[in-house]
């Protein structure tokens, strides 16, 4: 089976379990301050373990394709928190090392005050991918990519997980190039 033929069936399982586990068509109010008629929770399927290894496998061969320059991935706490861990952990298993950093919503109280998490690990002028779960109105992404920026990485690539066509992509698409792996239409 070539690489293409691999995406296709992991992007395939990937889709299965977040309707299986995510998916729900119900009133809520999104993070954007939206109301909505359904809900995304991507994290019921990304922190199984299977969601795990595909989310990382799937965004790692998006990077490696369309931003092989990259050398770091993270995003907003805590939508982007297990994309990233994914990323990390598939990317070390073959053998090319993406770290990780987390986007705090507020600097750290105490100690610090950072941002980031993961700062250690990183250096300024360090190309990275900002990583989503939803886009809808690409917020928590543009967050993640002003944060970033402070700290001196240079945002080469955003990948997210689901765009619910509702604008975002075209808000983040100012700040750098975006790549989703679904789509809202694919739910129904």
């Amino acid at each position: 089976m070539n690489g293409s033929e691999l995406f296709e069936r992991h992007r395939a399982r990937l889709l299965d379990l977040l309707k299986q586990l995510a998916y729900e068509e119900r009133e809520v109010v999104l993070a954007s301050g939206r109301k909505s008629n359904f809900y995304i929770d991507c994290k019921q399927a990304v922190l199984s373990a299977e969601g795990h290894f595909l989310v990382g496998w799937l965004f790692g061969h998006i990077i490696g394709e369309r931003a092989p320059e990259v050398e770091a991935v993270g995003g907003l706490t805590m939508g982007a928190d297990p994309l990233a861990s994914a990323v990390a952990t598939v990317s070390y298993l073959g053998h090319r090392p993406l770290p990780a950093f987390y986007v705090r919503k507020e600097p750290k109280g105490h100690g610090t005050g950072q941002w980031l998490e993961g700062g250690k690990l990183l250096r300024p002028g360090m190309p990275v991918a900002i990583l989503e779960d939803v886009v809808t109105t690409g917020g928590s992404a543009k967050k993640a990519v002003a944060r970033a920026r402070e700290f001196g990485l240079r945002v080469s690539l955003i990948v997210g997980l689901v765009d619910r066509e509702e604008g975002g992509r075209e808000a983040l698409e100012q700040e750098a190039p975006l790549v989703t792996l679904f789509r809202r239409r694919e739910f129904t």
